[in-house]
């Protein structure tokens, strides 16, 4: 079977990041700039590969102030590393859902994680375009890729957690 290469819709497509702060609320915060390209064998998804990339600097949290700080050294060190990439090393079925392996690369760190995608459905637009939907989600610990800044309290805990949640909702186009 060919292989049927998808290019991401940004316009109805969407990347976040979730954590906790004073370990009480969550705090959204979303990558505006993105791209992702994925390679399927027709419309199966299965042993496809996936990939992205997101620009540090469209980083938002609704805040100036900590969007400021998260791309400082402390965190995210723009500056020096503009770009969060993952790179697929496996895509498998898991009903009809999928589990994503690969390697996640953040200020200059990567490390192998696992993302949950949950398939929304191929549809065909107004226009033609066939489109594949997902739901993507994901836990990593922060620390692992060098973002560890952190306050004690104190009324004891930290200030933010070492969890970040990944969320994403993602939408294909068919390349023809």
């Amino acid at each position: 079977m060919a292989t049927t290469q998808w290019a991401l819709d940004p316009t109805h497509s969407e990347l976040q990041f979730k954590v906790k702060h004073l370990m009480i609320t969550t705090v959204t915060g979303s990558l505006k700039s993105f791209s992702a390209s994925l390679t399927s064998e027709g419309d199966d998804f299965e042993n496809g590969s996936v990939s992205f990339e997101a620009e540090i600097g469209s980083l938002d949290t609704g805040n100036t102030d900590r969007d400021n700080h998260l791309k400082s050294g402390d965190f995210f060190d723009a500056e020096q590393h503009p770009k969060v990439s993952f790179t697929s090393t496996s895509l498998e079925k898991d009903g009809s859902d999928y589990i994503i392996k690969g390697d996640l690369t953040i200020k200059g760190v990567t490390k192998a994680v696992k993302l949950n995608a949950e398939f929304g459905g191929i549809a065909t637009d107004p226009w033609g375009n066939t489109k594949a939907g997902f739901t993507l989600s994901g836990k990593i610990n922060r620390t692992d890729f060098g973002l560890s800044w952190n306050a004690a309290l104190e009324t004891g805990g930290v200030m933010v957690s070492e969890e970040v949640k990944i969320a994403g909702e993602l939408q294909f186009v068919k390349q023809a």
